[in-house]
């Protein structure tokens, strides 16, 4: 087995020299900006040669992604490993893995659960065992799941279910003896040079499985290309072709009356954790646009990190600008083309406030504490230092002053503690409470004289913090809003938002 702890580069080439014209990747950039979508990240393989490759600033390359459900398809990349050692085979009865945590009576349909139906989103339940999850009080989270009732014969009913994930990591952690990401690392991560990934855990160590890896894009990239060869890296077969086979085939339909509301590439079928697409693609997903797209008759992959509630319409650009300008052999060289590619993927950015001249209430108020009224997260105070270049803004709570720098008409890097972002209810699938340091990109700028506006882009995650600050006299109104946030969505509408304070001593 392979054992490289060094990432080896992968190989760049020009896209001409592998097929594609630069015109078509120029004409996909335009049209996600013409379509608004918040793109993070992007890089193209063919041919196994990386053709284009851009961050929109503040995101780098070495930026290590929250990647939300694709890690679904690495938890069963680990399961696959496990299958060619004779560990474990996807006919294994679930409950036989659990003997500790079943519930009191185990009906029909648990009994006959298998590690396919994980596998495939066919475990039977009715709505997603992820939910069973959410309290924070519950340790055992197998004995949560496997206690949830098992609606349908399994196999007979697809349904998206990242507890059915969990089960998975689970099922692997016990079986090896390791969490999914230490069993994965010498396999998988060390041979592909991957060198960073992190994984989030549950209360008892097991990873998440369905979500909470951390990645680079290029490590995205990477594990597509490793599928694209059936499991070969190197000369090393690091997975088995059959499984890789096997696991990216449409396995169980999707497009049942229950799912005509779903977007057409969430109707091509499920495999094993992959998703099928159009046009004989395949590809792991997250939320919110993670993408590892696999091309199998065009030879290429394409890594996406970005935030938008619309992953079809990434997906339908794809396909309407790239799929079909991808010829078979090299074509003439186009400098002009490569060169206005190369010039367009170095000025890729997200949009950003220009700087605004500072008001007269900023000098009134710069170096002054605001205490806050009594709030659900604990927050006694705010601070604001303005300079001539940033904005200085501290919060207090119970644990301290935390700091985040906000530049002016230019972002800021921070690491930071700040108690605001997600929902306090989503603490226990993210294995934090909260107070991990984050690295956070930040500006600000003036909206009107009495008002200040910061953007926290936190670049762990796709997701951004807007803080409205206004200033009426001697009093602060505070007023934060998530890109997370889904109003409709109980799990992701917003706790605190709005906060009130007063000059301390006026």
């Amino acid at each position: 087995m392979l054992d490289t702890t060094q990432s080896t580069p992968l190989s760049r080439s020009t896209p001409e020299a592998q097929g594609v014209p630069s015109q078509a990747i120029l004409a996909l950039l335009s049209a996600l900006q013409a379509g608004g979508y918040a793109m993070h990240s992007l890089m193209l393989l063919r041919h196994g040669h990386v053709i284009a490759e851009g961050c929109w600033r503040p995101y780098t390359p070495a930026c290590r992604r929250y990647v939300y459900s694709l890690s679904k398809s690495f938890a069963s990349t680990a399961v696959g490993l496990a299958v060619a050692e004779g560990l474990l085979t996807v006919s294994d009865p679930v409950v036989s893995f659990f003997p500790d945590d079943l519930p009191p009576r185990i009906d029909e349909h648990l009994a006959a659960m298998r590690l396919r139906h994980l596998l495939t989103m066919t475990a039977g339940h009715s709505f997603d065992s992820v939910l069973a999850l959410l309290d924070p009080d519950e340790e055992n989270w197998a004995a949560a799941i496997l206690a949830l009732p098992v609606q349908y014969p399994p196999g007979t009913h697809f349904l998206y279910n990242s507890g059915a994930s969990y089960l998975l990591s689970a099922i692997v952690h016990r079986v090896t003896g390791q969490s999914v990401l230490d069993y994965l690392t010498p396999r998988l991560f060390q041979p592909l040079g991957i060198t960073s990934a992190t994984w989030d855990a549950c209360p008892r160590g097991v990873n998440t499985g369905g979500w909470g890896l951390n990645l680079r894009t290029e490590d995205i990239a990477r594990f597509g290309q490793l599928y694209l060869q059936r499991g070969a890296w190197h000369g090393e077969q690091l997975l088995p072709a059959a499984w890789v086979a096997e696991a990216t085939a449409a396995q169980v339909p999707n497009d049942g009356p229950d799912r005509q509301h779903e977007p057409i590439d969430w109707q091509q079928g499920y495999g094993y954790q992959f998703w099928r697409c159009q046009h004989g693609a395949y590809r792991a997903d997250g939320a919110s646009g993670q993408f590892c797209v696999v091309m199998p008759h065009e030879g290429a992959v394409l890594a996406i990190t970005s935030e938008t509630n619309d992953m079809q319409g990434i997906l339908d650009r794809v396909w309407q600008h790239l799929l079909p300008a991808m010829h078979d052999a090299p074509i003439p060289a186009n400098p002009a083309a490569q060169a206005a590619l190369h010039a367009r993927l170095a000025e890729l950015a997200l949009p950003l406030p220009a700087a605004s001249p500072q008001p007269p209430i900023a000098a009134s108020i710069s170096g002054r504490r605001f205490a806050l009224q009594p709030n659900g997260l604990g927050l006694h105070a705010a601070a604001f230092s303005f300079d001539p270049g940033c904005c200085r803004f501290r919060l207090c709570d119970g644990r301290g002053e935390h700091e985040i720098v906000c530049g002016h008409g230019a972002w800021a890097t921070n690491e930071t503690r700040l108690p605001i972002m997600m929902p306090t209810r989503m603490y226990p699938l993210f294995g934090r409470k909260g107070h991990e340091p984050l690295r956070v990109a930040a500006c600000g700028t003036w909206a009107d004289a009495q008002t200040y506006v910061m953007t926290w882009q936190y670049l762990e995650t796709p997701h951004a913090d807007t803080v409205t600050c206004r200033f009426a006299g001697d009093e602060l109104h505070l007023d934060t809003a998530s890109s997370m946030s889904e109003p409709g969505n109980p799990l992701l509408a917003e706790e605190d938002s709005h906060f009130t304070g007063s000059l301390a001593g006026a």
